[in-house]
């Protein structure tokens, strides 16, 4: 998805989060472009996102509704990807990683720090570090060479906000979100090193840990 998409859909997803979007009230395509000021397009490949996440309902032919969700339902979804994750790092970094995989968890974590040395982000660098962060992950769990983490993750990202990809942005906050995901970053470096070097425990404790700071912001949204 592009730039401008990946905006329309992380608005939607923090829209829905602080419940701007109520959960049970039907939204459609028109209305919402409209709201937001944008063309249909990003609109409807925003919605198609956002129900594969289980964020939206398909209503037949009548647009979707908001799905209600509950913290707690979160706090599973996140707790289960924490463990799996954690997992696949901590086979990965038994088994050993290919160069090909090397390269890329080295060139995410270089593209990342060229974001955050600036001291600041702006909507652009979080819609381009939302693709950094969702090759970094998918890199892991492939190097884990274990397919049934990968099947079980599919499953568990139908959960509100369980996936990795589904990163809502507050952008009226972006000195917080700077500090939140500059610190996510700096996990990132961790569980590289730890992978790199075979620590297996340690690198499943800092996945399983990396995948709280969701649930943490989460949290804080809710209030």
């Amino acid at each position: 998805m592009s730039g401008p998409g990946q905006r329309v859909l992380s608005l939607l997803r923090k829209m829905i989060m602080d419940g701007e979007l109520v959960a049970g009230k039907r939204v459609s395509e028109i209305p919402t472009a409209e709201l937001l000021g944008v063309s249909r397009m990003p609109i409807r490949m925003a919605f198609r996102v956002l129900e594969q996440e289980g964020l939206l309902v398909r209503q037949g032919g009548r647009g979707f509704t908001v799905r209600p969700t509950s913290l707690d339902d979160l706090a599973g979804a996140v707790e289960v990807r924490g463990v799996l994750e954690g997992l696949a790092a901590r086979q990965a970094a038994e088994r050993g990683v290919t160069t090909e995989a090397k390269i890329v968890l080295l060139q995410c974590l270089d593209q990342g720090d060229r974001l955050f040395e600036k001291g600041y982000v702006t909507e652009e660098d979080l819609a381009e570090y939302h693709d950094i962060n969702k090759r970094f992950h998918q890199t892991i769990v492939e190097a884990s060479v274990n397919s049934a983490v990968a099947m079980a993750l599919a499953r568990n990202s139908h959960i509100p906000f369980s996936s990795v990809s589904a990163l809502a942005v507050d952008r009226d906050n972006l000195r917080q979100e700077y500090r939140r995901f500059n610190f996510a970053h700096m996990q990132h470096h961790d569980v590289v090193e730890a992978i790199l070097l075979g620590q297996g425990s340690r690198a499943e404790a800092i996945m399983r840990e990396h995948a709280n700071v969701t649930l943490r912001y989460a949290r804080l949204m809710h209030g």
